[in-house]
């Protein structure tokens, strides 16, 4: 088990994970701005971030969010992704630029001032942006931190990049794992908005070992499936979601398989994160359903638990409200025409069986223990930082109906949730 008692420690560890495969460079800038949508003159700072690869590299690999109004960087990323080439990507927070009459031609002047600037073509330049829906882009400014970004590049560990992309994110999250004779890095940024049908909000992935283009696309195809898809904390998906993977190639070529089982474990990872450090988390929910006759089912059926609203409410308040796990199954089972039968239904909070052959398995004992595990396991959402621990609150239901498991991670839902959305924009 893993434990912080401070944010230097967590940065020391992170400054570990971060550690740059071989073959890229990072940076970081920050802005002043006005955004000209805000109805007072109080100025905004935004963060920059620059990925660059060594060299152009035709091994890449990209997922996106499937929601219907994707901002300027989706759309043009996901053309790009045609492209034979790909060397780096610019990445701002606070304004996501979604949806603005001026969104794409922004984004591609941006990359257009980069581009001489790093001696690469435009279209070999990707473009990502993460925070307020609606606004434009500070283009002016941005350009004119551009210089100073480049002259900052750097090798080493990336944990400023892991900084720099935060929104409302409590700390930073990288992970790392080595794979044949190198490395596969992942820095994400994420904390509201997570219920996504593809990656999470921005996760971007390096590493130098070789594979090829379409091996790096299947395998971050399924792994995002298995892992960034697999995560929820507000059942909201953002507009801007991306998962891209750029390899260098310097440390030689791994199997596919190898690689798909490294990515596997650094995503998988890294999932943990996003939701121990979801907007006002209290407790991380793991979920596991199995005894269902398809996957798929058995993924709605744990999603069904951890978006409920009564169940994080409970979680939240250390009420080991079970009955409103049954609730939310039912639900779901019921208005999506899943046939079960509850005599087969199994439910385990914790090491407590709480229900099976039909009926509940309660008392006033087991409540009290119950209790006192949910609050051995919750954090205090109030501090912000780093990670406190990684404990969760565990949740095994067996609808004993076949050979199907799914696992899902959640958050539950608290006062500070509430209030950081509130407040978002002000």
């Amino acid at each position: 088990m893993e434990s912080f008692s401070s944010e230097a420690d967590y940065l020391e560890v992170l400054s570990k994970r971060a550690e740059l495969p071989e073959g890229f460079q990072v940076s970081t800038g920050r802005l002043t701005f006005v955004p000209q949508e805000r109805p007072t003159q109080e100025p905004y700072r935004m963060n920059l971030a620059l990925l660059l690869a060594d060299e152009p590299t035709d091994c890449f690999a990209g997922v996106f969010t499937r929601n219907a109004f994707p901002g300027a960087p989706v759309l043009m990323a996901r053309e790009r992704m045609r492209e034979r080439l790909l060397r780096g990507i610019l990445v701002n927070n606070k304004i996501s630029n979604v949806c603005t009459a001026t969104g794409v031609e922004d984004a591609e002047q941006l990359l257009r001032k980069l581009s001489p600037l790093v001696g690469v073509p435009s279209l070999e330049l990707l473009s990502a942006s993460t925070g307020i829906i609606g606004w434009s882009l500070p283009v002016p400014e941005m350009v004119s931190a551009l210089p100073a970004l480049v002259s900052g590049l750097h090798r080493g560990p990336a944990d400023d990049f892991a900084r720099a992309i935060m929104t409302t994110d409590s700390f930073p999250k990288a992970r790392s794992v080595r794979v044949g004779e190198g490395t596969i890095l992942a820095i994400a940024k994420g904390a509201g908005m997570i219920e996504p049908n593809m990656a999470t909000m921005l996760v971007f992935i390096m590493t130098d070992v070789r594979v090829s283009r379409d091996d790096a696309q299947a395998a971050l195809t399924d792994v995002a499936g298995r892992t960034f898809n697999r995560i929820s904390v507000d059942s909201d998906q953002s507009t801007s979601d991306m998962a891209v993977l750029l390899s260098s190639g310097r440390k030689g070529s791994v199997s596919s398989e190898a690689f798909s089982s490294a990515l596997y474990d650094v995503c998988r990872q890294l999932s943990e994160d996003i939701i121990r450090n979801g907007e006002g988390t209290g407790h991380v929910m793991r979920v596991r359903v199995s005894g269902m006759l398809d996957e798929t089912v058995a993924t709605a059926a744990a999603k069904a638990i951890v978006n409920s609203p009564l169940v994080k409410t409970a979680i939240y308040g250390n009420d080991p409200n079970v009955g409103r796990i049954v609730s939310s199954l039912g639900d779901y089972a019921g208005n999506s025409g899943i046939a079960v039968d509850r005599k087969r239904l199994s439910i385990r909070l914790g090491e407590w069986e709480v229900f099976s052959n039909g009926v509940f398995h309660l008392d006033r004992t087991k409540e009290v223990d119950l209790s006192s595990y949910l609050q051995d396991v919750a954090m205090n959402p109030r501090v912000k930082g780093y990670p406190q621990h990684d404990r969760c609150v565990t949740i095994e239901v067996d609808f004993g109906l076949g050979q199907a498991t799914s696992e899902v991670l959640g958050s539950d839902l608290s006062h500070e949730y509430v209030q950081e959305n509130a407040d978002y924009r002000t």
